[in-house]
């Protein structure tokens, strides 16, 4: 598996695990990053969702699709940019900006994968 396949591929196993957890425990997340008491079907649904990406990453990983993995720097980078401004906008509690630099700090990893490996 080439590095860029990688990087999205661990990226995957951290959507399933925080996909996982909205759907089936939500309140922990909740609790420790106190955040406001949400409407629990609607967290579930997006812990669906996040496990669907999760889905989304992982084959396009073991299918080594290149031009997927550079979409995913370009989507990964936004969520920390749509993170702040939630937070800015008051909208969201500062905590969440820690979920939008793990996007961001796996996003990086790819984008540099994928430049190491363009020079080879």
């Amino acid at each position: 598996m080439r590095k860029s396949a990688r990087s999205v591929f661990v990226f995957s196993i951290y959507l399933f695990v925080l996909g996982a957890i909205l759907v089936v425990a939500p309140g922990i997340l909740i609790r420790l990053f106190k955040f406001p008491e949400p409407d629990y079907l609607w967290i579930r649904i997006v812990g669906m969702l996040v496990i669907l990406l999760g889905f989304y990453y992982s084959h396009a990983a073991l299918a080594d699709l290149k031009a997927f993995f550079g979409w995913t720097v370009i989507a990964r980078s936004a969520v920390l940019l749509f993170f702040i401004t939630f937070v800015l906008v008051g909208l969201a509690p500062p905590v969440l900006v820690l979920f939008g630099l793990v996007d961001f700090a796996a996003a990086v990893w790819t984008f540099f994968a994928l430049r190491s490996e363009a020079r080879t």
